[in-house]
């Protein structure tokens, strides 16, 4: 049995990452405006709008826009990216006189001498940014319950404490989200990757606790830096990888951050990829300053649990019963239980570290995990569900039709958003 609790240390971390380690991750001159880019994005503008801009030189920002409603973003945006286009195929034309008040504007942004051609490249180039700032000032109240363990972790492996800034990047410190991708949790496992350091299956995916992930996360980090030999190459290979960063260095011959990012050509680094290392930079400076940015602020305090590793198999109904708490607190503790473990389809596995808010208990996690009856206590595993690999063609309805289920149901069983990997099918 073990106590998981911690006190988070603002002032403390703040001071740690302003001044400890700073040659870890340099901020090259040359990638400032790229810094700058993120930070506005981070700090100045929000979902409801966003920037347009130049996706090579993040210094040149055509425009700060404000949606006029939420259902006319897109159609908006793309207006205005087509207005700016325009703006710039006649400027490459060489219309120098009788400019517009915008046309002037545009111009100067590219500095005297600018050329034609510049100008017509610059046209392929615009791009639509959506701002961040009201999702990263959320991010950083809720980053409070969890920013102790990171820490500690980081500490525990002797790693750079700026890193625990890192989930402001991939999930605004949302531990249940899910991207487009398939990525989940805090820090945005993909379920291959998640699988070398944690158990991703169709009863327990740990990418979506945030406490194991970070563990994870962390080695991750480090086996980056071992394979890169440098933090912003390690940094950037949490999202390119590290053989891909190690194949950059290499066709470049340099581990310059600044080079690789103007200079690299690969099918696979493209924006996310090419941003990666100066929006951890940026998110860096938010975070540790987030006070001159947002105000005070109230951040979320970390959860007292008791944990113990549950010596038998066990349905979740059995163990609520038992530690005298609801199904909420329980799956709200231990998100890395997949919807069967809730539905009583699957166990909640034998050796799974159990987590109780300790506010919830009336008596010792352990007391109460021995008073489950003998009969409700089993060696292995449900057999009850089945699982299915996903094969080319197929879609969520028709893996439910062919198995009797609804759509809703089927997506409900895996907690699945938009991804299909391996479903797990369970009635």
């Amino acid at each position: 049995m073990k106590r998981i609790v911690s006190i988070v240390i603002l002032g403390l971390f703040a001071a740690s990452v302003a001044g400890a380690a700073r040659g870890d991750f340099p901020q090259p001159k040359a990638l400032e405006p790229d810094v700058r880019f993120w930070k506005r994005i981070y700090s100045e503008v929000g979902t409801d709008g966003g920037l347009i801009h130049d996706t090579h030189e993040l210094g040149v920002v055509y425009e700060v826009v404000k949606f006029p409603s939420r259902h006319a973003a897109d159609r908006h945006t793309e207006a205005r990216k087509r207005y700016y286009q325009g703006i710039l195929r006649s400027l490459a034309a060489g219309k120098r006189t009788g400019l517009s008040r915008d046309e002037k504007r545009v111009l100067a942004l590219f500095g005297s001498g600018v050329t034609n051609a510049k100008l017509r490249l610059a046209s392929e180039r615009i791009r639509f940014q959506l701002g961040q700032a009201d999702k990263f000032r959320a991010g950083i109240i809720r980053s409070g319950a969890y920013m102790d363990h990171i820490l500690d972790t980081l500490r525990g492996l002797n790693l750079p404490l700026e890193i625990a800034n890192l989930p402001h990047v991939e999930s605004s410190f949302t531990p249940s989200i899910y991207s487009r991708t398939g990525a989940a949790g805090l820090w945005q496992f993909m379920p291959a990757t998640g699988r070398r350091f944690m158990r991703v299956d169709h009863v327990v995916d740990e990418r979506l606790d945030p406490y194991r992930a970070s563990i994870a996360a962390a080695r991750l980090l480090e086996q980056n830096y071992r394979v890169t030999g440098s933090w912003p190459l390690a940094i950037t290979a949490y999202n390119h990888g590290a053989s891909g960063m190690r194949r950059a260095a290499k066709q470049l011959g340099t581990k310059d951050i600044a080079r690789i990012v103007r200079e690299y050509r690969s099918p696979t680094f493209g924006f996310a990829s090419r941003n990666f290392y100066v929006e951890f930079l940026a998110a860096t400076q938010v975070a540790t300053n987030h006070e001159e940015h947002f105000g005070k602020l109230t951040l979320e305090r970390p959860i007292d649990f008791e944990s113990v590793a549950l010596p038998y198999f066990a349905r979740s109904r059995d163990l609520t019963k038992a530690l005298g708490v609801d199904v909420a607190t329980l799956q709200k503790a231990n998100p890395a239980l997949r919807p069967g473990v809730w539905t009583n389809a699957n166990f909640v596995p034998k050796g799974y570290n159990l987590r109780v808010p300790r506010a919830a208990l009336d008596r010792p996690i352990s007391e109460a995990l021995a008073a489950v009856p003998t009969n409700s206590r089993y060696a292995s595993q449900s057999t009850s569900g089945k699982s299915y690999v996903v094969r080319r063609g197929d879609t969520l309805s028709k893996i439910a039709q062919r198995n009797g289920l609804s759509t809703q149901r089927l997506a409900s069983l895996n907690g699945i958003r938009r991804y299909l990997s391996l479903i797990h099918i369970s009635e």
